[in-house]
C-alpha cells in the first residue's frame, strides 16, 4: 500500500519542534568590572587628597615667601661712643711726698683720673706746658681706665731750667693724651686754683736764688 505519512528527519536535521540553544550575551566592555570601580574610587579619593595637600604646601610656600620678604622696621642707629675727652674727668688731690733720694728741685702732686662712661680710655701721655720742667707719672703711661673707675697718678716734676719756669703759675695745666674706641684727643685740664698755688709755691722753693 502507498500513502503519505509523516516525514523523517534526514541525516543532519533535527526536528523542528527542538528547541534553540540560550545565547549568553557577550559582556559590554564600556562597564568596568567590580575591581575596576573599586581602583576609580580610590583613585578618585587619593586624587583629592593630593590636590588637598599640593595646595596646602603652595599656600606655605607662598606665605613663608612674603613673611621672608616683608619690609623690615628701620633699626635705631647704634649710638657712637662719646669722644675720650668727654668721657673722663680729671681732678687734683693735693701734694704727694717725693721719696728719699729724689734730686733736688724736684716735688710730686697727686691728680685723680677717672671714666664716667663709654668704652675704656688709655692715657698715653701726661705733660706740662713749661719748657724748664721734666715731669714723670706713676703708673706709667700706657695706662687703662674702664668706665665706672679711677686711677691716683702721681705726677713728679724736676726743674731744669728755673729761667723758663713762671714764678707765679696763673692757670697752670696738664697736658693728657686720650684714647678710646673712637679718637685719640690731646686734652688739657686745668686742676684749679689749688693746684695752681701748690705749684707757684712749689716753683719758688726749687728756684729761690734764681728768682732773687
Amino acid at each position: 500500500m502507498s500513502g503519505v505519512g509523516p516525514v523523517e528527519p534526514g541525516e543532519g536535521t533535527s526536528a523542528w519542534d527542538t528547541a534553540a540553544p540560550e545565547i549568553t550575551p557577550a559582556p559590554n566592555p564600556s562597564l568596568p568590572p567590580a575591581h575596576g570601580r573599586r581602583l576609580t574610587r580610590l583613585y578618585r579619593a587619593h586624587r583629592r587628597a593630593t590636590l588637598a595637600a599640593l595646595t596646602a604646601v603652595l599656600v606655605l610656600a607662598g606665605g613663608t615667601y612674603l613673611y621672608a620678604t616683608r619690609p623690615q622696621p628701620r633699626q635705631p642707629d647704634t649710638p657712637e661712643p662719646p669722644f675720650p675727652a668727654q668721657a673722663v674727668d680729671v681732678a687734683y688731690l693735693g701734694g704727694h711726698t717725693v721719696p728719699p733720694g729724689t734730686g733736688p728741685r724736684t716735688f710730686a702732686f697727686e691728680v685723680l683720673f677717672g671714666v664716667e662712661t663709654g668704652p675704656p680710655v688709655t692715657v698715653t701721655r701726661v705733660s706740662q706746658p713749661y719748657a724748664g720742667l721734666s715731669l714723670t707719672a706713676d703708673p706709667r703711661p700706657p695706662f687703662r681706665t674702664r668706665a665706672g673707675s679711677a686711677h691716683t697718678i702721681v705726677v713728679t716734676m724736676q726743674v731744669t731750667d728755673c729761667g723758663k719756669v713762671p714764678e707765679n703759675a696763673g692757670l697752670p695745666f696738664l697736658d693728657v693724651t686720650l684714647r678710646n674706641a673712637r679718637a685719640i684727643q690731646v686734652q688739657s685740664f686745668i686742676l684749679g686754683s689749688r693746684y695752681a698755688h701748690d705749684l707757684s709755691q712749689a716753683l719758688q722753693v726749687a728756684c729761690s736764688n734764681d728768682f732773687t
